[in-house]
Protein backbone atom coordinates (compact mmCIF):
# COMPACT_ATOMS: atom_id res chain seq x y z
CA UNK A 1 0.00 0.00 0.00
CA UNK A 2 1.06 3.47 -0.70
CA UNK A 3 -0.16 6.67 1.11
CA UNK A 4 0.29 10.33 -0.04
CA UNK A 5 -0.14 13.59 2.53
CA UNK A 6 -1.07 16.73 0.92
CA UNK A 7 0.10 19.85 2.38
CA UNK A 8 0.01 23.53 1.97
CA UNK A 9 -3.47 24.84 1.22
CA UNK A 10 -5.28 27.68 3.02
CA UNK A 11 -6.16 30.82 2.35
CA UNK A 12 -4.83 33.45 0.32
CA UNK A 13 -5.92 36.96 -1.19
CA UNK A 14 -5.88 37.25 -5.47
CA UNK A 15 -2.24 37.51 -6.46
CA UNK A 16 -0.38 35.86 -3.47
CA UNK A 17 1.26 32.26 -3.62
CA UNK A 18 0.89 29.18 -1.96
CA UNK A 19 3.41 25.81 -2.55
CA UNK A 20 1.69 22.84 -2.20
CA UNK A 21 3.43 19.00 -1.50
CA UNK A 22 2.30 15.38 -1.79
CA UNK A 23 4.64 13.30 -0.17
CA UNK A 24 4.32 9.26 -0.86
CA UNK A 25 5.43 6.98 1.66
CA UNK A 26 5.00 3.00 1.91
CA UNK A 27 5.30 0.05 -0.72
CA UNK A 28 7.33 1.83 -3.42
CA UNK A 29 9.84 0.43 -5.84
CA UNK A 30 9.26 3.58 -8.16
CA UNK A 31 7.08 6.17 -8.90
CA UNK A 32 6.49 7.60 -12.69
CA UNK A 33 3.60 9.94 -13.37
CA UNK A 34 2.63 12.56 -10.71
CA UNK A 35 -0.47 14.69 -11.43
CA UNK A 36 -2.22 17.76 -9.21
CA UNK A 37 -6.52 17.74 -10.36
CA UNK A 38 -8.33 20.30 -8.13
CA UNK A 39 -12.10 20.20 -7.98
CA UNK A 40 -14.05 23.33 -7.24
CA UNK A 41 -17.40 22.99 -5.78
CA UNK A 42 -20.48 21.27 -7.55
CA UNK A 43 -17.48 21.09 -10.81
CA UNK A 44 -15.83 17.60 -11.98
CA UNK A 45 -12.36 17.22 -10.84
CA UNK A 46 -9.71 18.42 -13.37
CA UNK A 47 -6.23 17.82 -14.39
CA UNK A 48 -3.98 20.60 -13.14
CA UNK A 49 -0.81 19.90 -14.15
CA UNK A 50 1.50 16.80 -14.68
CA UNK A 51 5.09 15.36 -14.62
CA UNK A 52 6.67 12.55 -15.79
CA UNK A 53 9.86 10.68 -13.87
CA UNK A 54 12.15 12.22 -16.55
CA UNK A 55 10.93 15.90 -15.78
CA UNK A 56 8.40 16.42 -18.51
CA UNK A 57 5.67 18.41 -17.72
CA UNK A 58 2.00 19.57 -19.04
CA UNK A 59 -0.25 21.78 -17.67
CA UNK A 60 -3.54 23.50 -18.13
CA UNK A 61 -4.06 26.16 -20.04
CA UNK A 62 -5.93 27.86 -17.18
CA UNK A 63 -2.71 27.65 -15.08
CA UNK A 64 0.22 28.00 -17.90
CA UNK A 65 2.81 30.51 -16.74
CA UNK A 66 1.31 31.20 -13.26
CA UNK A 67 1.91 27.16 -11.68
CA UNK A 68 4.83 24.93 -11.34
CA UNK A 69 5.26 21.57 -10.96
CA UNK A 70 8.27 19.60 -9.62
CA UNK A 71 9.29 16.71 -7.93
CA UNK A 72 11.99 15.48 -5.80
CA UNK A 73 12.27 11.44 -6.42
CA UNK A 74 14.82 11.08 -3.30
CA UNK A 75 12.10 12.15 -1.53
CA UNK A 76 8.80 10.90 -3.14
CA UNK A 77 7.17 14.18 -3.35
CA UNK A 78 5.82 16.09 -6.22
CA UNK A 79 5.17 20.13 -5.40
CA UNK A 80 2.84 22.86 -7.06
CA UNK A 81 4.06 25.77 -7.12
CA UNK A 82 1.19 28.29 -7.60
CA UNK A 83 1.73 31.96 -7.78
CA UNK A 84 -0.53 35.02 -9.11
CA UNK A 85 -3.50 33.40 -7.86
CA UNK A 86 -7.16 34.09 -8.84
CA UNK A 87 -10.26 32.98 -7.10
CA UNK A 88 -10.98 30.70 -9.92
CA UNK A 89 -8.38 28.93 -8.44
CA UNK A 90 -10.14 28.01 -5.49
CA UNK A 91 -10.74 24.24 -4.65
CA UNK A 92 -9.50 21.18 -3.54
CA UNK A 93 -6.43 20.16 -4.91
CA UNK A 94 -5.63 16.62 -5.45
CA UNK A 95 -1.92 14.72 -5.76
CA UNK A 96 -2.67 11.46 -8.18
CA UNK A 97 0.64 9.36 -8.41
CA UNK A 98 1.37 6.31 -10.11
CA UNK A 99 3.37 3.47 -8.45
CA UNK A 100 5.08 0.39 -8.91
CA UNK A 101 5.30 -1.83 -6.01
CA UNK A 102 7.95 -4.02 -7.40
CA UNK A 103 10.09 -4.48 -10.39
CA UNK A 104 8.17 -6.43 -12.47
CA UNK A 105 4.44 -5.19 -11.12
CA UNK A 106 2.42 -3.10 -13.00
CA UNK A 107 1.98 0.69 -12.08
CA UNK A 108 -1.41 1.48 -9.80
CA UNK A 109 -2.30 5.08 -9.27
CA UNK A 110 -3.67 6.59 -6.00
CA UNK A 111 -4.80 9.62 -4.67
CA UNK A 112 -4.30 12.07 -1.58
CA UNK A 113 -7.32 13.35 0.45
CA UNK A 114 -6.86 16.56 -1.16
CA UNK A 115 -5.94 19.75 0.15
CA UNK A 116 -8.15 23.23 -0.22
CA UNK A 117 -6.90 26.11 -1.56
CA UNK A 118 -9.35 29.18 -1.53
CA UNK A 119 -8.22 32.63 -2.72
CA UNK A 120 -10.54 35.92 -1.63
CA UNK A 121 -9.98 39.37 0.21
Amino acid sequence: QVQLVESGGGLVQPGGSLRLSCAASGSIYRINAMRWYRQAAGKERDLVAGITRIGTTNYADSVKGRFTISRDNAKSTVYLQMNSLKPEDTAVYYCNVFVQSALLDLERDYWGRGTQVTVSS
